[in-house]
């Protein structure tokens, strides 16, 4: 006979969590180091079942908004947590800072009830309802309501290693649906257990279960000192052909194996099953949250032999289809904590066998089993001074951005707003080597906490109300932007001399300590005086020289092009403040090889391949001379870009500042831009994965525009032809030309004309404001060639906007119709599905229905997984217990009797174990 029964890895606790929390009470147990946080609550209490103290999230968290449930699922709830919760509809990272000690493991458990608390009906709508979690800087879960039950409650665990003294548990937001959580628990587990999680690893919770009697459906504290949730077999799963097993004897763990410390009343208890029978498997099946193909699962088997005589009983431990642990015979009255030294086993079906051997008398039996999945902690956290000092910053100044929580630089996307970090690539720590708070409001005097920090080059606390004097103490700073504040001095000689000597570049004009300095640093202008000098001194040599050149120059130049003109007499003396290089005409004449090769014309001018001094490609744009004259945003326009920094936005390495030549100097991208690969030959084709790739790198780089820049940017000419790629086809957004940056008073709108035809908004015609939603309808234009490789005007016979092309094809046949010939019908279609209506959405006709770019960046991420073999994230269950449990048990062919629960995931059974 087979015996198998297969549990699902989703598990819910539901409005009868009387049964779940209903547990053997011991009194006196220790709680210490517990944190216990029940999120939007406002008071501190005991747990009536647990004893538990749990306390306000208040200074745990900055941002969010307190709930309670509705009203109709109040009186199911049958704990204090339940009833309260914390939801995050700003930003798209929020965490919670917990307390804990470097190098120290912790069980970390967050769980969530919605409730129905905003009166959406979200989980049970038919839209998806799913946000992730992050353990510190790295990916853990995915919380997965959609089609949930409103009183259902959802819960996540993850063991880890703190690396600080503060572990953060992050909600981030993936624009299907508002990030909340109704209660975080922290328990510390001694160093000795679960010997495999280390700074790298992590494991996130799958499945932990108890056999043989239990009168509790969750065993946890008191019982389990750790907290640890053991789910148990009911009552029903004790019918033919299951066996309980039990003894009053005391099961001992070997001196020194203390890596798991099950509670003694869960190892003396066990499960077999009659010897008739000669195994059976446990399968959980994997639930909609992930791709059971990229499981990488750690199942622990916990054994010990508790019938009284000598019995004879060996069987084999399989994963699937390879054989864990060959001949083995559980020992008696003693705990055997079966696992493969931490290794992650690939088992797709997650199917675990145990099957009787051929000279045993007995069949197998199990005590309890725990099945981990991998969580990989491969982002580093920013170095811990750096935190340190940037936290004191925050204090000082009682800084309100919403983001500044969590990691303040990893992970890269996710970094505070107004920093710069630097991202080593061998094992180090991320740094801060920027902050720009210009324009914040600051009062009060200079922190010095920004002095110790030693990788901070650039520091802006230009446009703010500082007071008082100067630190006396310079560090690593390059650049100090301290102007239109109120400092009133002294400065001191370090800074002083650190000026003088040309190693900091200051700013303090605009202070009233520069009535009474004439210094360059109290300037906009650049100290002529000795040009005057040399200008009185000796006027003759300089006649002179000026004669010596015009007869120079019609000895070399006569009859030459006006191309060969001599611009180096043309460079301006004003220099920017800015920490990017400056090229001078002779320069850029040198890297482009005398302007030979051009890669890029537009009606600013033309772009040249160039390349510097150290073999680093570049791309150089050159304004036309026509351009230069109206050219008044040039020089504002550079310092703003250079301020900007992201992997989705074309890096500007410098300018060229001549009154006859303007210039900005790009990195080269190599595989050309969007447009040409899109409507190139058939030489290369993207496929559809790459298309949204490239698609949501270049959400995020106008993300990262409009969201992170102070002031945010609009860029205004939004299209194909300005999504660059490189070697790896990671897209990044170029030609800023036309871009322009708003301070919150012009409610980022502009007068200026912008963009292509064909990428135009409507709204742009009527009112001639530009907003960012102006990108954003343009990016809608981008999604649609992406997905037809057509022009955003078609010849089809007539001329055609694009949308309205792929509306008649739509409507006159099928979705199918639109996609691009080239994929060949390879891609997704669901995918499709959702990228056309994301793009639909981007064109609506008011600026005000179009969604916002972070929006369209985090509707993109949750697409990918579904169209990639290698999800970027690897989800895990949404654990859940149902409301009621029934059981409904037939015999099947070969006499075989298979238990499922749950979500089956497409696994074969006989008979069904299952909730709603």
């Amino acid at each position: 006979m087979v015996i198998s029964f297969s549990c699902s890895a989703s598990r819910k606790l539901t409005g009868i969590l009387a049964l779940l929390f209903m547990m053997t009470r011991v009194y006196g147990q220790s709680t210490s180091g517990f944190i216990s946080i029940d999120c939007g609550n406002r008071r501190t209490y005991n747990d009536s079942t647990t004893g538990i103290q749990y306390h306000s999230d208040h200074g745990f968290v900055d941002g969010g908004l307190s709930h309670k449930i509705s009203t109709e699922f109040m009186a199911d709830a049958t704990n204090e947590q339940q009833k309260t919760l914390r939801s995050f509809p700003q930003s798209s990272r929020n965490c919670y800072t917990l307390p804990s000690a470097t190098g120290k493991k912790f069980l970390v458990r967050a769980l969530f009830t919605y409730g129905d608390y905003d009166g959406l009906n979200s989980t049970m709508s038919g839209s998806l309802f799913r946000f992730g979690l992050h353990i510190g800087v790295n990916f853990w879960e995915a919380v997965n309501l959609t089609n949930s039950d409103p009183s259902n409650t959802i819960w996540k665990e993850v063991l880890t290693v703190a690396p600080g003294n503060n572990l953060s548990v992050c909600l981030i937001n993936f624009g299907t649906g508002t990030p909340f959580v109704s209660s975080l628990e922290l328990r510390p587990l001694q160093d000795v257990m679960y010997p495999f999680v280390n700074s790298s690893v992590s494991i996130s919770y799958f499945k932990r279960f108890r056999f043989g009697n239990a009168t509790e459906y969750i065993t946890r504290y008191p019982l389990d000192p750790y907290d640890r949730f053991w789910e148990a077999w009911f009552s029903t799963y004790k019918a033919y052909p299951w066996i309980t097993l039990n003894t009053s004897n005391e099961v001992k763990r070997l001196p020194g194996n203390d890596a798991f410390q099950v509670p003694q009343a869960i190892l003396q208890n066990a499960t077999t099953v009659d010897t008739n029978n000669t195994f059976y498997s446990v399968r959980v099946a994997a639930g909609p949250n992930l791709d059971p193909t990229n499981l990488q699962l750690l199942p622990i088997f916990h054994f010990a032999e508790v019938v009284d005589n000598n019995p004879n009983r060996s069987f084999n431990i399989y994963s699937g289809d390879e054989l864990l642990f060959p001949d083995f015979s559980p020992s008696r009255s003693q705990v055997d904590s079966m696992h493969q030294n931490g290794r992650f086993l690939h088992n797709p079906a997650a199917s675990f066998l145990l099957n009787k051997t051929n000279n045993s008398v007995l069949p197998p039996l199990i005590n309890a089993f725990e099945l981990y999945s991998l969580v990989r902690m491969d982002n580093l956290t920013t170095d811990s001074n750096d935190i340190s000092y940037i936290k004191e910053v925050k204090k000082h100044y009682n800084l309100a951005q919403i983001n500044w929580n969590g990691d303040p630089c990893s992970p890269g996307e996710y970094s505070w707003e107004g920093l710069i970090c630097s991202y080593p690539k061998s094992n180090q720590n991320p740094r801060i080597i920027a902050v720009n708070l210009s324009t914040s409001g600051l009062k009060g005097g200079l922190a010095i906490s920004f002095m110790n920090m030693s990788s901070l080059i650039n520091l802006d606390l230009s446009h703010n109300n500082l007071t008082g004097a100067i630190p006396d103490y310079l560090g690593s700073l390059r650049v100090l932007n301290l102007s239109n504040n109120q400092l009133n001095g002294p400065i001191p000689d370090s800074v002083l001399q650190g000026f003088q000597a040309g190693l900091l570049d200051l700013r303090l004009e605009g202070n009233p300590l520069c009535s009474k300095v004439k210094d360059t640093y109290c300037s906009n202008k650049k100290n002529t005086i000795h040009i005057i000098l040399i200008a009185v001194i000796v006027p003759v040599v300089l006649v002179s020289l000026l004669v010596v050149m015009c007869i120079l120059w019609k000895l070399c130049w006569k009859g030459k092009s006006e191309d060969h003109e001599d611009y180096a007499m043309y460079e301006e003396e004003t220099p920017l403040h800015i920490d990017i290089r400056r090229f001078t005409y002779t320069e850029l004449k040198l890297i482009t090889n005398d302007f030979q090769s051009i890669i890029g014309k537009g009606g600013f001018g033309i772009v040249y391949h160039g390349t510097l001094e150290n073999g680093d490609e570049v791309a150089v744009k050159v304004l036309m001379e026509t351009s230069i004259a109206e050219s008044k945003d040039f020089l504002p326009e550079v310092q703003t870009l250079s301020k900007v920094h992201h992997k989705n936005l074309v890096t500007l390495q410098g300018y060229c500042q001549n009154k006859k030549c303007l210039a900005l100097v790009y990195d080269f991208m190599p595989r050309g831009n969007l447009q040409q690969l899109l409507r190139g030959g058939d030489e290369y084709s993207l496929n559809w994965e790459q298309r949204l790739h490239i698609a949501l790198d270049a959400a995020q780089g106008l993300e990262y525009l409009h969201e992170l820049c102070t002031p945010s940017i609009v860029h205004r000419d939004v299209k194909t032809p300005n999504i660059l790629l490189d070697n790896n086809l990671v897209g990044v957004i170029s030609d800023f030309g036309l871009s322009r940056a708003f301070n919150d008073a012009h409610t980022h709108i502009s007068t200026a004309a912008a963009g292509t035809l064909g990428y135009l908004d409507p709204e742009y015609h009527a009112s001639f404001q530009v907003t960012v939603k102006t990108d954003v309808y343009s990016f809608g234009i981008v999604l649609l060639e992406i997905i037809t490789g057509q022009s955003p005007v078609v010849m089809d016979p007539q001329t055609v906007h694009l949308p309205n092309w792929v509306r008649q094809k739509i409507a006159n046949g099928s979705i199918h119709d639109v996609v691009d010939k080239k994929l060949l019908d390879l891609y997704d279609a669901s995918s499709l599905q959702s990228v056309v209506d994301l793009a639909m959405n981007c064109l609506e006709n008011a600026a005000i229905n179009r969604p916002t770019m972070t929006e369209v960046a985090s509707r993109l991420k949750v697409w990918l997984p579904a169209v990639s073999g290698a999800p970027r994230h690897t989800d895990s269950m949404d654990t859940e217990i149902p409301r009621q449990f029934r059981l409904m048990i037939s015999r099947a062919r070969n006499e075989g009797i298979s238990f499922q629960s749950g979500y089956t995931n497409g696994i074969s059974q006989t008979s069904l174990f299952s909730g709603r």
